[in-house]
């Protein structure tokens, strides 16, 4: 037992492994909560499983090393990046929504899964052409390289930077969804679409409106995530697997179950590396069944 302790869990008496990977674990997170939160958000309102969400976020990459071997690669530059890959994903998103989607609401659910899986294809084909096979890289502004104290731990700046960039956008979407009007029809829809339609709200346009929302946070998501990970043609197919497992777990429509579950999930995932580093990529699907063996519905979630 005590070797099994040893090998496994002897990092947990030092503080800061601990302290390390927990940080790390939780600015993964919070990169994943960017696209989760999009991906939770559509599902509430328009009950569409979106499987093109993950190329958004491979899209949204690819935009940002383009604009930054453009623009250049200071702190201002890279502000105009993020914004700019945040603005190009939103109009993508809400393009597909008002030329594709919104003509098949009415469909069976299959129909729409088939749309969207297909959806993965066409637009995986389109980045191979504009950019083609290689993987790119993309460097953080040199205001945000090197490293910090934190905690008695030595820290990169750049992760940091994505922990408060995930707080501000959990932040501005609780304000957004729970302070505004628009907020309101949004939470409405969720809990009931055809009565908002019959009380006169002109729901087509809510409806384009939160999948563009949901674009341009997976937008986000790739262009923070491009100094920090290889920017290839593959790049969608691992952050969507972590990305409805997030929705799972969450809780299906909960944007708040999706910021608790990829917190969740990124520091599993941080601490599994140092557990079992063969094992680590299970631990995730481990937790979503136990999850949904007590709560079938998710954490946030709300039996239909």
């Amino acid at each position: 037992m005590m070797e099994f302790f040893s090998q496994h869990f002897a990092w947990m008496l030092d503080p800061t492994v601990l302290a390390r990977q927990t940080l790390a674990g939780v600015s993964n997170g919070m990169l994943l909560f960017l696209i989760s939160a999009g991906l939770s958000l559509i599902f509430g309102v328009q009950r569409i499983l979106n499987f093109a969400h993950g190329v958004l976020f491979m899209l949204g990459a690819f935009v940002a090393v383009s604009l930054s071997a453009q623009w250049g690669e200071s702190g201002a530059m890279f502000a105009w990046v993020l914004l700019a890959a945040t603005v190009v994903l939103a109009l993508v998103g809400g393009l597909i929504e008002w030329g594709l989607l919104r003509r098949i609401y009415s469909a069976p659910h299959e129909f729409q899964l088939l749309i969207t899986f297909a959806l993965v294809f066409i637009m995986g084909d389109v980045v191979k052409l504009i950019w083609g096979n290689e993987d790119r890289s993309m460097t953080a502004p040199q205001a945000l390289s090197g490293a910090a104290q934190t905690l008695g731990i030595t820290f990169p700046n750049y992760r940091l930077f994505l922990i408060f960039t995930g707080v501000v956008v959990a932040v501005a979407l609780w304000v957004l969804l729970h302070k505004t009007r628009w907020g309101i029809f949004i939470r409405a829809a969720t809990n009931d679409r055809a009565m908002l339609g019959a009380l006169g709200v002109n729901t087509r346009w809510l409806y384009t409106s939160v999948f563009a929302l949901g674009s341009a946070l997976s937008g986000l998501g790739g262009a923070l995530a491009a100094p920090v990970v290889s920017v290839g043609p593959g790049l969608h197919v691992q952050i969507i697997i972590d990305a409805f497992v997030v929705v799972v777990i969450g809780g299906m429509g909960s944007v708040m179950g999706a910021l608790v579950a990829s917190l969740l999930v990124g520091v599993i995932n941080a601490y599994g590396v140092l557990a079992f580093p063969g094992w680590s990529v299970v631990m995730t699907f481990v937790c979503m069944a136990v999850v949904l063996i007590v709560r079938p519905w998710g954490l946030f979630g709300s039996p239909e």
